[in-house]
């Protein structure tokens, strides 16, 4: 699955579905086809995701989020892609649509 997170307020972020998956759980959902995300629930989402990428770059975890689904089965990257670059077209998207007062949808 691919998630593509809508917003009136910037462009479309598109996820591979294990990256969608782990950046909502991260935000305390259950990974799901359809969903929204409130202008009054960005702001917590914005920090559950920086305080996501300050614990992964201390090495408190995280960086199995950041790697999930990332390579096939059995199989290392040579250059993984950190947290921190993988959330922030999220983090982003989240800001804009909480500063203009729009939902982030996917799935519709």
């Amino acid at each position: 699955m691919i998630y593509k997170f809508k917003s009136a307020a910037s462009g479309d972020v598109i996820m591979l579905g294990p990256h969608g998956d782990a950046m909502l759980r991260l935000l305390g959902r259950e990974p799901s086809a359809k969903g929204i995300v409130e202008p009054r629930d960005m702001p917590a989402a914005v920090a559950a995701l920086r305080a996501a990428i300050e614990r992964s770059e201390r090495g408190e975890g995280g960086e199995a989020a950041a790697r999930e689904g990332g390579s096939e089965a059995g199989q290392e990257e040579e250059h993984p892609v950190s947290l921190r670059r993988r959330l922030w077209p999220m983090i982003d998207l989240l800001e804009r649509a909480a500063k203009a007062d729009v939902p982030v949808v996917w799935g519709v």
